[in-house]
């Protein structure tokens, strides 16, 4: 059977992180500029640069090279100054142990995350609610590896091949998100798309904009590990 590389998703498909999301961006504003926040970011499904620097333009910073640079910085302070309170209002979601436990399970396949919080932030999110055995975090996708997040596909394949020097294709990598912004990092990135709905979006929407199955929650590992087998096996048979 090919490798297959999974990347999940981290907000709202492994974990819900109970606002303090939006409370670090706030921090890492705050930071960045020596003022409070105003507005709240937009997040769903962005890259952490486009969230800060659409955070920073909407109150009328213009975003300088300066700002770009001490981004993952500043990031990284602003959630680890939060962990405390990430661990009190977020939690993992039901049934996200067990699907990531019911993959590894499966011969050939390698999971890691694409997501766009920096790679810091994303372990720190995961860890903390004690999911990240299984994931290797070294091939991932982070937002401060790119602002497109569908750009970040290609990142964590690259990396994957370079670590574990496995042929690793569009046909057998596998994003599993619960937006359709993450369906479309997929799509355009070049992978397979499974959806979530455990987000915004419902999984007729999810299935709509292309993913290639889509399940209410994790709660059920079967049909998780159905559609990753049923992916891994059309790619042995092309």
């Amino acid at each position: 059977m090919p490798a297959v590389l999974v990347l999940w998703d981290v907000d709202h498909t492994l974990i819900e992180n109970g606002g303090v999301s939006k409370e670090t961006y706030a921090g890492a504003f705050e930071l960045l500029t020596g003022r409070p926040a105003e507005h709240r970011a937009e997040t769903d499904g962005r890259t952490d640069l486009e969230i800060m620097t659409n955070l920073l333009a909407r109150h009328g910073v213009e975003v300088t090279a300066s700002h770009l640079t001490r981004l993952p910085e500043v990031l990284q302070a602003a959630l680890a100054a939060r962990r405390e309170r990430l661990r009190e209002l977020g939690h993992g979601l039901p049934g996200a142990r067990e699907a990531i436990t019911a993959l590894s399970g499966v011969p050939g396949v390698v999971q890691s995350v694409l997501t766009g919080n920096i790679q810091p932030n994303a372990f720190v999110k995961v860890a903390t609610f004690e999911l990240h055995h299984g994931l290797d975090f070294e091939v991932g996708g982070y937002g401060s590896d790119d602002i497109v997040r569908a750009n970040l596909v290609e990142v964590a394949r690259k990396r994957a091949r370079a670590k574990y020097g496995v042929d690793l294709q569009p046909s057998t990598t596998i994003l599993i998100g619960d937006t359709i912004r993450d369906i479309q990092a997929a799509l355009n990135g070049g992978a397979v798309a499974i959806g979530v709905a455990t987000g915004p979006n419902t999984v007729a929407e999810l299935l709509a904009e292309g993913a290639e199955a889509a399940l209410p929650d994790l709660v059920d590992t079967a049909p998780l590990v159905h559609a990753v087998s049923a992916i891994q096996a059309r790619a042995t048979a092309a």
